[in-house]
C-alpha cells in the first residue's frame, strides 16, 4: 500500500509545483482541472501520513514490548498497540476506496431532462411526479435546481420537463438515475380500478463548460417565438423564448422559462453544450459498458431500471434487484438510501477493475 501511496504523494508534489505556474493558471481548463486533482490528491496525502504514523506506532510499540525492560512503558505500549490496530484496518478501507480511478465527470452539475413515456396522460402525470421527487431530493441535498424549459401534459404533469441541478458532486450522485422508468398504478382517470402500466425516460446530461465543448455558432440556428408557458404578460406577446438548432448533428436546445430573450439563449446554448458533450459521453460509456459487465451503467439509454409499484408500495431497482418498501417516502426525495446502494455497487466495481493491491 505504502508503494501506491508513495505515487500519490510524488503526483502531489508534481501538482503543487505545477498550479503556481504562471503558464498553467494563463490556461483556465488545465487550472481548474489540476486544481481539483490538488484537492483529491490532498486528502488521500493526508491518509497516506496517517498510515505511516500508524505504523511508525505499530513497530515502536512492538519494539518495547520485546525490550520488556520497562514494565509502565511495556504497558503504555500495548495501549498503543491495541490502537493503532484497531484502526489501521478501517484506514486501509478508507484508502482502498479513495484510490478507485474518479470519474473526472461527476463534479460537474447536471441537466436532468424528464420525458414522459408509453401510458398517454398517465405517463405525463408520472412524469411530473418525478419531476417533484428530484427537486425534494435536490432540496435536501441543498442544491439548487432551476426549470430550463416545460411542455405540460393535457391532464397534468409534463410531457417534457429540462432542469438545471448545481451543487457539489451533481453528477457523480445523480448519473444513476438515467434510464426508463415505469410506474404500475391505477391512474386518476380510471373508473374501472384496473392497474395501468406507464413510463417515463431520464436523462442525467453532465453540464459542459466552454473549454469542453466548443461550438461554432455559424453552425447554429436561432429562431426565437412567443413563450408558451406560465410567465404573466409578456407570454405570446414578446419573442422572448429562444430555440436552437446545431445544424451538423440535428441537436435542439430551447429556453422559454425566463422573461429575458438574453437569459434564454444562454440557458439554451448551455443546454445544448452539454447535450453534444453527452453524446460523446454515451459513446465512450457505450465502448466502456462492452469491456465490462456492470451493473449499474450499461451505457444503454433505453433500459428499464426501476420500477413504481403502488398497490405494493414498493420500489424495485433492477439493476441491483433491490426493493423499498416505502413509496410515499420515495416520492417525497427520500432516495438516499437507493442512491447509496447504487453508488456502493459501482465502488466494488471498480475496486475490483483497478486491483488497487
Amino acid at each position: 500500500m505504502l508503494d501506491r501511496l508513495q505515487y500519490v504523494k510524488q503526483r502531489f508534489d508534481e501538482v503543487s509545483d505545477l498550479i503556481i505556474q504562471p503558464d498553467v493558471i494563463a490556461d483556465q481548463k488545465r487550472y481548474v482541472q489540476l486544481n481539483k486533482e490538488y484537492k483529491d490528491l490532498k486528502a488521500l496525502v493526508d491518509k497516506r501520513e496517517e498510515y505511516i504514523n500508524l505504523d511508525g506506532n505499530i513497530k515502536e510499540a512492538n519494539e518495547i514490548i520485546a525490550d520488556g525492560s520497562d514494565a509502565e512503558m511495556v504497558e503504555m505500549a500495548k495501549m498503543q498497540l491495541d490502537e493503532a490496530k484497531e484502526r489501521l484496518p478501517q484506514l486501509e478501507d478508507e484508502i482502498k476506496y479513495m484510490l478507485i480511478p474518479k470519474d473526472p465527470e461527476d463534479a460537474k452539475n447536471v441537466m436532468v431532462e424528464i420525458r414522459a413515456g408509453t401510458g398517454g396522460d398517465e405517463a405525463s402525470i408520472f412524469a411530473g411526479d418525478l419531476y417533484r421527487m428530484y427537486t425534494k431530493y435536490c432540496d435536501s441535498k441543498g442544491w439548487r435546481t432551476s426549470v430550463v424549459d416545460v411542455s405540460e401534459g393535457t391532464s397534468g404533469g409534463f410531457k417534457e420537463v429540462i432542469f438545471e441541478v448545481t451543487g457539489e458532486d451533481v453528477y457523480g450522485t445523480l448519473k444513476y438515475e438515467a434510464g426508463v422508468h415505469r410506474v404500475q398504478r391505477v391512474p386518476q382517470t380510471e373508473t374501472q380500478g384496473r392497474v395501468h402500466t406507464s413510463a417515463a425516460t431520464v436523462m442525467v446530461l453532465p453540464e459542459a463548460e466552454e473549454f469542453d465543448v466548443q461550438i461554432d455558432m455559424n453552425d447554429v440556428r436561432i429562431d426565437f417565438f412567443c413563450s408558451s408557458g406560465p410567465g404573466g404578460q409578456s407570454v405570446n406577446t414578446t419573442k422572448s423564448a429562444v430555440r436552437m438548432t446545431h445544424i451538423p448533428t440535428g441537436l435542439v436546445a430551447q429556453c422559454q422559462d425566463e422573461k429575458s430573450q438574453h437569459k434564454n439563449k444562454d440557458k439554451a446554448l448551455t443546454v445544448l453544450r452539454s447535450r453534444l458533450y453527452e453524446m460523446e459521453l454515451a459513446k465512450k460509456q457505450e465502448e466502456d459498458a462492452k469491456k465490462r459487465n456492470s451493473q449499474v451503467s450499461s451505457g444503454d439509454r433505453s433500459a428499464k431500471i426501476r420500477t413504481y409499484n403502488y398497490a405494493q408500495g414498493r420500489i424495485t431497482d433492477h439493476r441491483i434487484g433491490l426493493s423499498i418498501f416505502d413509496l410515499d417516502g420515495f416520492m417525497n426525495g427520500n432516495l438516499h438510501k437507493m442512491i447509496e446502494e447504487l453508488q456502493l455497487v459501482a465502488n466494488t466495481e471498480k475496486l475490483k477493475e483497478s486491483e488497487v493491491f
